[in-house]
């Protein structure tokens, strides 16, 4: 399913996962750290959880293999792991920062062709093919220009972030960005 993302001139990535959102394509550690004067600071998608967060702490001594499919309490655990991931805490840090951050688009809004409306999540086929991310790895993103971009297509997100709840048909995000700009991904920060 990957190969079908353009990744630039580069080979296919490695897998995506939650902890390496961009399949091996992450910028350096240095590009995260502090942005010149008046440029929005390039961020990972780990700086959104706050790190005292466990979301398995809940679940720590169950004895998942005793549970059948049609189990009912494994339908009951399944809702439980889905309100855990529905209310993850955002980083109260992060609030109010001027950001850039890679992502996958999930389109929510489309005027004239182009995607006015969108969550932005840290890989592949999150929210579309599998249960959505916890909300503290979800953002939701408005951009008052279109953006000629479509599901899945992996982009920069540059704007002011914010600590705000939305729920959507897609999934519930933890953050809010009014977009300056969504520009293609090409691989590292430019």
């Amino acid at each position: 399913m990957l190969s079908l993302v353009a990744w630039a001139a580069d080979p296919a990535p490695k897998d995506t996962t939650a902890s390496n959102p961009l399949g091996g394509k992450a910028a350096p550690p240095a590009a995260a750290a502090k942005a010149p004067p008046g440029q929005p600071r390039q961020i990972t998608w780990e700086e959104l959880v706050p790190k005292d967060w466990d979301p398995a702490k809940e679940f720590k001594g169950m004895d998942l293999s005793a549970l059948n499919d049609g189990d009912p309490r494994a339908n009951e655990l399944l809702m439980k792991m889905q309100e855990v991931s529905n209310n993850a805490p955002t980083n109260p840090a992060m609030n109010g920062a001027d950001i850039k951050i890679p992502g996958f688009i999930v389109p929510l809004e489309e005027a004239k062709g182009e995607v006015t409306e969108f969550l932005l999540v840290p890989y592949f086929g999150a929210c579309i093919h599998t249960p959505p991310p916890p909300a503290n790895q979800i953002l939701h993103v408005v951009t008052p220009k279109g953006a000629k971009f479509r599901a899945m297509d992996t982009v920069w997100v540059t704007g002011k972030l914010q600590t705000l709840r939305n729920d959507s048909m897609m999934g519930v995000s933890g953050y809010h960005v009014n977009a300056t700009s969504v520009t293609k991904y090409t691989g590292g920060a430019k």
